[in-house]
């Protein structure tokens, strides 16, 4: 606020807070009053209130200004007004921006024609989720539409106060420690015991005309120094005398009359003669005095130059007539003043409120949808060796390396709760003689153009930097000490695992064993490169404790040979839980060997990593070093709400595990005993079908290949798998695509005569995809057959031989082979509910049947039993198509139980502490459907009705419930479903109200009064809920105002305001308060109340300003939010204490924003702002009762400099009746506010302020006989302050012109000014500059 308005305003408020507010004075029970302890409850609520029977009348409920019509006929006015910003909506107040999705991947991870090539509803609303840009509502001013400490370039709270020194003060001064004060200062302090001579007598000076005194050098506040002296030692006392140092011209020895003196020469020609005991005391304060001196000459010389420069630069211009120098005279007055102002605090910014810390009307902060990782860990893998080694180049010319290839497969295992949590890392750490063992992958493998269902992959990406990966980046969303980080050893198949391994166990002399391993390992290699055999395995703990903290100091285990028949991962987690039993661990069998892997953090700012999909990440370098390149693994995250995340990307893996065999018993083949599994995906069972180039390839050959081979465990018909075969699945899935697993029998006896036939088929079995729909995930049991005829998909598995004549199955078709599937995809679900829903609604859409709308009520009940992780994942999909069966059905049962769905997810994701997603999706995602005149439905329509129906009485109260609670979201989407619709159909440009139909103004009228009733009854048995719905609609009503008819909006406020009456409980004043502090924190509260003169238009009466400055009816219709609000203030200071507070810290949290918004930041917005206030002089007036404050009388200074404020209430009731308005306030006030009457102007009336700035004066409120009474006591003795303001109350002067001097006898008031910024004013009669305000009488 500002100028006069401002400081009474203020002074009004404080008062009222002194009286009400608890934390600011609490009130102290007088000793001569015992009652009151008795009847202090009775008072905190029912103390001076009315009558019962007048307090619960229902005050009158004022209706609203038309605020569109007022504008249309006060447009002239409006436009002419200098402060027209003040009185109309900006325009383009919000807009709808599309802010481009920026993945952390180079390119996005949907693949080129996914969206075409996908048939299935979700798979299509799946992409088109992950290829959609965020879609935001701007406002303009939101900044400006919360909490005053919200506001954008908020004044921060000084740490001290500038320093004033005031006439009041200056006794004060001397009696404060001057050496501290001259050190503070940076100054020169210097005190001691000196001689000094009686230069007064008319006797010559003799020995005995000195007298011991004690001397004090201080520095004063302009920076000149005095020399105090004093008695003794005690210089709080006033001193005996002072020499003026500023007037001493030099300081020189003087022994003439006594030893070890010196003079101070003065410019009057008058001596001090002083003299210390001993020479060096002397030399000291000679030394020290001339120090002085200097410093003041140099500055006063550099005072001149400055002065003659400037007066150059005049030269000719300046005139010593008495009309110029009136003119400079009032130039320096206007710089002074300027001064003062660049330099004054705004009203508020010393309240302790304003600097508060207080986070509970922040919103939190909403960001986009990204990817989230758990704890991410490098993993580095530097070296393979063992014991065994020697040099494998054929003129044995070259490094000792390992004899043959190893691989080393990676993992993480979660031991405590018995799950694999990570996918394979598939690591070649050979020496490139060793690689070039094994023939090439093309003599093998099929290889051809990296290509997946005519995609192109990997176009940015050099084939060799993805060859030979050695650094994996791995996940974990829950982190714990019992995760192992597991490293399998392979070596290519060459016979059983004890005979392989024997050699590498021996200590001793190994170089003709290491020949011997050679041989046999080439000649494996050259013939069975491509198959591999299980041999070692190592462990290792990853983390310290839960929180994630790396336990590097950890190094692998020895290298425990595997063992033939403990290959799956249960027999796995039972070594790793007797990991830390060094006992157990003892008794495996270790290979001499070492393996050299390392773990780190991850930097946040990684380059060179790639995806699981082979998509590289920001930022990335194509031309880097090759071994640089860091492969992030797959995360099997657990399948709980709480550790899922919505998917953002495009992801389809399929994880194929084979896990058994059992061939014992099979009379099929005869031989049957090295069993290799074959894995490939296909997409038809024809004859001629080709297996699908999809699965990804192991290090050193092509990326992606047609098939996988398990390892193969040696002279087993039983054999255990633990291998992990990663396929990249095709966009859509029909019933076609199928798992083909071929077993063959693997010849390893290279010295029979059949040594060119390797493999021999021994089997084949497969397993269809899908099932119902839905991708095959749980575990499975099927049987073999040992032809593969065309179309045996057709065929079912494990019937009678007999039955089908052209499938031979093996063992009668009983289920012998074993083989699990894990699904990591963003676009298919294992959830039925949810496949079932989109399922059916896709057959609605399409035609093919006519189901009925009751079949959709069924499947969208059902979707309240869907998984809470899967809910999750799917959240922006799931909810994009609610809002769309919203908007496209007729049926109200299906509207209704639409919502509910949304409401059940909405709780769902709050009961989880997840629901920052959906205000993500909320404020990026949520996207109303295009607008178009044959589509009339919309969101925002369609909800309010639905949200209606669910808040009926009738209806579940579990439902309503969680509505209530969470209303918030609802609201949001229909403010943002408005603002989509008005600038997609182009209405934002009609006047407010065509731009809604009637039907939703009426939905909107009936869901606040359908709400209602929840807030005001339900809050005793579910607070939370009532509470959270009466905010909710409270933003959603503010919000209302940017896109509605305000008029409107304000009968809504009107509708709210009626459900709530005199005497209501604390909660729902609390209630009723947050409504209103929220509803006026709107950007454009001062339009909104349009602060201009409705009727005679400029006010010249005093009689005039009672009327329209006073709470009346037609100024609460015309300037409606500050009318409503000052009236519910003055309505709850009729109640009990707690409830006075609650309504004043709205008001003054209102005004606070006022002072520090910088919209209306200059004098005349701030005095057009203080006349939305001037109502609250006859609040107070009619509540001065209440607001009788005692003078205070105690004050205290902290370290920082602030006034810390300690008072005590007087609450008795003055005597006299409450007078009316003008029995205080005289009519000049209101003039200088409404800015009808000169700030400079007074007369000699009661309670009349002589000043030169408005800015600092202040009108006492207390009641219309205060004067009066306070001058009765005008001789109560002066008491002193460290910081004050001073009025001085002259006895009754008959003539303001009075000029006579201030006698000592006239009473000075201290008064607490801490909270105020009052500077120095300029007095016109003296031409001087002074902080006393003089309140005359007559």
């Amino acid at each position: 606020m500002g100028c006069t308005a401002s400081v009474i305003l203020f002074e009004g408020l404080r008062r009222v807070l002194h009286r009400n507010c608890g934390y600011v004075c609490k009130p102290e029970l007088e000793a001569d009053e015992p009652e009151e302890e008795d009847t202090l409850s009775r008072r905190e609520s029912l103390a001076i209130a009315p009558p019962a029977a007048a307090s619960s009348v229902k005050p009158k409920v004022i209706e609203p200004l038309d605020y569109e019509s007022v504008l249309v006929q006060r447009k002239t006015q409006i436009l002419s007004d200098v402060l027209r910003d003040m009185l109309q909506f900006p325009i383009e107040d919000f807009q709808i921006s599309i802010l481009k999705r920026q993945g952390r991947t180079l390119y996005s991870s949907v693949p080129d024609g996914a969206e075409k090539r996908a048939s299935s509803l979700l798979v299509q609303e799946c992409i088109k989720t992950y290829n959609s840009d965020w879609h935001v509502v701007n406002y303009k001013y939101e900044d400006y539409s919360g909490d005053f400490r919200q506001l954008p370039n908020k004044v921060p709270r000084p740490e001290k106060l500038a320093s004033h020194v005031f006439e009041v003060d200056e006794d004060a001064d001397k009696e404060e420690d001057a050496a501290s004060l001259g050190s503070q200062r940076g100054g020169v302090s210097k005190h001691g015991w000196l001689y000094k001579a009686n230069m007064n007598s008319a006797i010559s000076v003799t020995m005995r005309s000195f007298k011991r005194r004690y001397f004090h050098l201080t520095q004063l506040g302009d920076g000149s120094y005095n020399l105090n002296f004093y008695k003794d030692e005690k210089i709080s006392k006033e001193p005996k005398g002072t020499i003026f140092l500023d007037s001493c011209m030099g300081v020189i020895q003087n022994s003439k009359v006594r030893r070890f003196a010196f003079e101070l020469k003065m410019q009057d020609k008058s001596t001090y003669l002083l003299a210390a005991d001993s020479e060096g005391e002397m030399d000291d304060w000679i030394s020290t005095l001339n120090k002085i001196l200097h410093s003041s000459f140099e500055l006063a010389m550099q005072e001149r130059r400055n002065g003659e420069l400037h007066d150059d630069d005049e030269l000719g211009k300046t005139d010593i007539s008495p009309g110029n120098f009136q003119d400079s005279f009032q130039s320096a007055r206007d710089i002074e003043s300027k001064m003062r102002s660049e330099t004054r605090l705004k009203l508020f910014t010393l309240d302790p409120d304003t600097q508060r810390l207080d986070l509970s009307g922040i919103e939190p902060d909403v960001k986009q949808f990204e990817e989230k990782f758990g704890k991410r860990v490098l993993v580095s893998c530097n070296d393979l060796s063992f014991n065994l080694q020697s040099c494998v180049a054929e003129n044995e010319e070259g490094p000792t390396t390992n004899v043959e290839p190893f691989f080393v497969v990676l993992s993480l295992f979660d031991v405590q709760n018995s799950r694999k949590i990570s996918a394979d890392f598939h690591v070649d750490l050979n020496h490139p003689l060793v690689r070039s063992m094994i023939p090439p992958p093309s003599m093998q493998i099929n290889g051809g153009v990296d290509t997946l269902h005519g995609e192109t992959l990997l176009s940015e990406l050099p084939e060799g930097m993805l060859q030979y990966p050695k650094k994996g980046v791995f996940s974990v969303t829950c982190p714990h000490p019992d995760i192992f980080l597991v490293a399998r050893i392979e070596k290519v198949l060459q016979g059983g695992i004890t005979h392989c391994a024997e050699p590498y166990m021996k200590s001793s002399d190994s170089s003709k064993v290491a020949q011997k391993v050679l041989k046999n390992a080439k000649m494996a290699c050259s013939r069975l490169g491509q198959y591999r055999m299980p041999f070692a395995w190592a462990a290792r703990p990853v983390f310290k404790d839960a929180s994630g903290t790396l336990d590097k100091s950890a190094r692998f285990s020895a290298l425990y040979r595997q063992d033939s028949n403990k290959l799956s991962e249960e027999d796995l987690f039972k070594l790793l839980a007797d990991f830390r039993k060094p006992e157990k661990m003892a008794k495996l069998p270790v290979i001499l060997g070492n393996l050299d892997i390392t773990i780190d953090n991850v930097p946040p700012d990684v380059a060179n990593c790639v995806t699981p999909s082979f998509i590289p990440v920001r930022p990335f370098e194509s031309n880097g070093p090759s071994d640089g390149v860091l492969l992030e693994v797959e995360e099997f995250v657990p399948c709980i709400a709480k550790c899922s995340q919505p998917f953002t990307t495009y992801n389809n893996h399929l994880y194929v595990y084979p896990k058994h065999l059992k061939y014992d018993s099979q009379k099929s083949f005869a031989k049957a005993r090295n069993i290799a599994v074959c894995v490939e995906f296909r997409e038809s069972d024809e004859e001629d079908a080709q297996p699908l180039k999809c699965i990804y390839g192991r290090p050193g050959g092509p990326l992606f290949t047609k098939h996988a081979y398990a390892a193969v465990l040696h002279h087993q018909q039983n054999p255990e798998f633990y291998d992990e075969i990663k396929i990249e699945l095709p966009t859509q899935l029909h019933e076609k695509h199928h798992l083909l697993f071929t077993f063959y029998h693997i010849s390893c006896d290279s010295s029979t005569k059949k040594r060119d036939i390797v493999e021999t088929p021994v089997g084949s079995a497969w397993l269809p995809l899908l099932k119902d729909g839905r991708v095959v995930m749980s575990e499975q049991h099927i049987s073999v057959a040992s032809n593969l005829p065309n179309g045996y998909l057709s065929f079912q598995e494990g019937v009678s031989k007999h039955s089908s004549p052209e499938i031979k199955w093996v063992d009668g078709g009983r289920p012998l082979f074993k083989v699990s599937t894990h699904l990591v995809s963003t676009i298919y679900t294992q959830d039925q509910h949810l496949h079932n829903f989109f399922h059916h609604f896709q057959s609605m859409q399409s035609g093919a049947t006519c189901p009925t709308e009751g079949e959709l009520v069924k499947y969208l009940k059902s979707l309240h039993a869907m998984e809470g992780h899967v809910m999750i994942n799917f959240l922006p999909t799931i909810l994009n198509q609610l809002v769309h069966v919203l908007t496209s059905t007729s049926n109200e049962d299906v509207a209704v139980n639409t919502t509910r769905v949304m409401v059940h997810i909405v709780a769902q994701c709050h009961e989880e502490g997840l629901e920052h997603y959906l205000r993500s999706y909320v404020k990026y995602v949520f996207k109303t459907e295009s607008y178009t005149t044959n589509n009339s439905k919309t969101v925002h329509e369609e909800l309010a009705k639905a949200m209606t129906s669910i808040l009926k009485p009738s209806t579940d109260f579990l439902t309503s419930n969680k509505l209530l609670k969470y209303s918030w979201y609802f609201f949001e989407a229909l403010v943002k479903s408005m603002a989509q619709y008005l600038m997609e159909s182009g209405k934002v440009k009609l006047s407010r109200n065509q731009r809604f139909t009637a039907s939703f103004h009426h939905g909107v009228e009936t869901l606040v009064n359908m709400l209602m009733p929840h807030i005001t009854q339900k809050y005793k048995d579910n607070l939370d809920a009532a509470r959270n719905a009466n905010h909710s609609l409270a933003v959603f009503i503010k919000r209302c105002f940017t896109f509605m008819d305000r008029g409107f909006v304000f009968k809504q406020i009107n509708n709210y305001i009626s459900c709530f009456v005199p005497g209501d409980p604390k909660t729902l004043y609390e209630f009723k308060f947050e409504f209103l502090r929220v509803a006026c924190n709107h950007e454009h509260y001062i339009p909104l109340n349009l602060p201009m003169p409705f009727g005679k238009g400029r006010i010249q009466r005093f009689q005039d300003l009672q009327l329209d400055y006073s709470l009346t009816d037609d100024f609460c219709r015309n300037h409606f939010p500050v009318g409503l609000l000052l009236r519910e203030v003055c309505g709850a200071l009729q109640e009990f204490g707690e409830v006075r507070q609650i309504a004043i810290q709205v008001l003054k949290s209102l005004m606070i924003k006022h002072t520090f918004d910088d919209r209306y930041a200059s004098k005349s917005q701030q005095a057009r702002l203080a006349t939305l206030y001037l109502p609250l002089f006859g609040l107070l007036q009619e509540n001065v009762h209440r607001l009788n404050v005692r003078d205070t009388s105690n004050f205290n200074t902290n370290q920082n400099g602030r006034d810390e404020h300690l008072a005590s209430i007087s609450t008795v009731t003055p005597q006299k009746p409450v007078g009316n308005l003008d029995n205080s306030l005289h009519k000049d006030v209101f003039g200088v506010i409404s800015g009808t009457a000169s700030p400079h102007t007074s007369t000699p009336n009661i309670g009349s302020v002589r000043h030169a700035d408005s800015r600092g004066s202040l009108v006492s409120t207390d009641s219309g006989n205060s004067i009066p009474e306070k001058t009765s006591s005008l001789d109560k003795p002066k008491e002193r302050f460290t910081r004050r303001h001073t009025l001085t109350v002259l006895p009754l002067p008959l003539e303001p012109e009075d000029s006579a001097p201030l006698s000592r006898a006239a009473k000075r008031v201290t008064m607490d000014f801490s909270l105020l910024s009052s500077p120095a004013l300029y007095d016109n009669d003296t031409n001087r500059i002074t902080d006393t305000i003089q309140v005359e009488q007559p």
